[in-house]
């Protein structure tokens, strides 16, 4: 084993060739930016050296994921993952599972396959008619002609009511069992990952008027949650307003400053909600004197972008639909969250684009987002590393489950807004709204709000 592991890599590997020795599914649940990919390709590395397997499988969301997997996994066997002739075997998104031919399926009776699921969430249930597509493809042809299966996650819960292909619920709490657990505090405190810090944006005194009222009705707020409660405004008016924007990456702006200083090449990131709103992202940036890179989900040099980005000292990119899971850019150490999307699943992702640590200087992560009721709340429970209420599957549907089965029907508390899935999850941002697309959804304003310069930024300092 290798001796460049950190030490909870070291274990969970460990805790798997243990387990494997009486069962052939093992889940680990590991913060993000705590190494997981490598953990896996030294897992892969032990597996080979023991002659227990004969090829490497992965299987990941998306494609920036899987080029990481094919570069980590190259590195750790000294052996390709291109899937051609000589490799030791291959990489793909869930979403191309569907595609492949027999032949590739047919590995599985041939050879003692290794079969590696990253951000395994995104696969849900244990039969064709509670599973989304990812899932049965699992389901169907990987779960009972594997050798063994790993599967990863950061965030091991859903938003809809379906669990996650692979995991095992404890009856009768219906409880996810996690094989092996590495959280955030852990990470902090070992120094693998960044301590975070959340900064949300709040004004006390917004303006409101009407038109639609008689002589352009006036009212006054005394914050953004008040604003969102009881009027017409939406909170995606309020991300793309050029005062709350201007503000945001000011502080952003202010913050990336104050790192580089410390640490030169360390970059901000910008989650904007689509298209139409990156370019106004980038437009407010240059006129406050930044240079930025925007990079969509519509771009086809897209990959090629953000490796560039990877390598260089750039200080500011911009993403829509990229960069909010699984993407290793360990230089980012800023965040502005702008995206419309408020599952605590997808805003947790994008925290985690920040925590990768680099060295004993870059030991802060900074997040800034608007003091909007709903991730005032999830903000509040980064701490909680598991959140009790999300990783538990619905007790009225579990039913009677052993430990060696996997369960669906996940019921989830505390998501506000319900999620879209499907093959095409990855053409758009992960866990979207319903109705979410990268086209902007262009409403009839009928009111006009402006913002004092009374802004309040409550700091919330996770560890």
């Amino acid at each position: 084993m290798s001796r460049f592991l950190r030490n909870w890599q070291r274990q969970c590997i460990q805790a798997a060739l243990q387990h494997y020795t009486a069962m052939p599914h093992f889940f680990c649940q590991a913060t993000p930016g705590a190494g997981k990919t490598w953990m896996a390709a030294e897992l892969a590395r032990s597996l080979l050296q023991r002659r227990k397997i004969d090829l490497v499988l992965c299987f990941a969301p998306s494609c920036q994921v899987v080029e990481s997997f094919r570069s980590t996994f190259s590195t750790v066997l000294g052996r390709r993952l291109d899937g051609l002739i000589g490799a030791i075997g291959t990489a793909c998104t869930y979403q191309a599972m569907e595609y492949q031919e027999d032949a590739f399926w047919c590995l599985f009776d041939e050879y003692r396959v290794f079969a590696v699921f990253d951000e395994i969430h995104h696969c849900a249930g244990h039969d064709p008619l509670l599973s989304n597509a990812w899932g049965q493809q699992i389901i169907q042809k990987v779960q009972d002609r594997a050798t063994f299966t790993l599967a990863l996650s950061g965030t091991p819960w859903r938003s809809d009511d379906k669990g996650i292909a692979l995991a095992r619920y404890l009856a009768p709490e219906g409880r996810l069992i996690c094989d092996y657990r590495y959280g955030l505090r852990e990470a902090i405190a070992d120094g693998v990952c960044r301590s975070p810090r959340i900064v949300l944006v709040d004004n006390h005194s917004v303006k409101l008027t009407e038109d639609s009222q008689p002589y352009g009705a006036v009212r006054l707020f005394p914050s953004i949650a008040e604003l969102l409660s009881d009027s017409p405004v939406s909170y995606e008016d309020i991300l793309r307003h050029p005062d709350v924007l201007q503000q945001m990456l000011i502080l952003g702006i202010d913050k990336l400053n104050e790192l580089r200083k410390i640490k030169p090449d360390a970059a901000a990131l910008v989650v904007a909600t689509d298209v139409e709103h990156a370019q106004q992202v980038a437009s407010t940036l240059e006129s406050l004197g930044e240079n930025c890179q925007v990079v969509t989900n519509r771009n086809v040099q897209a990959q090629h972008l953000i490796n560039e980005f990877r390598n260089n000292d750039n200080r500011w990119i911009v993403a829509v639909g990229m960069i909010s899971e699984g993407t290793d850019i360990p230089r980012l150490q800023v965040c502005c969250y702008l995206s419309r999307i408020r599952t605590e699943l997808h805003y947790r992702q994008v925290l985690g684009r920040v925590l990768r640590r680099t060295g004993k200087l870059d030991d802060q992560a900074w997040l800034f987002a608007l003091a909007e009721s709903t991730l005032e709340g999830f903000s509040q429970r980064v701490a909680d590393d598991l959140p009790e209420d999300l990783a538990v599957v619905g007790r009225a549907l579990l039913g009677t489950v052993s430990l060696g089965e996997t369960e669906s029907n996940a019921t989830v508390a505390g998501h506000l807004y319900h999620s879209v899935e499907g093959d095409s999850e990855y053409l758009r941002d992960p866990e979207p709204d319903q109705g979410a697309s990268l086209a902007p959804s262009p409403t009839t304003m009928s009111f006009q709000v402006s913002f004092s310069q009374q802004y309040h930024h409550q700091l919330l300092a996770i560890f």
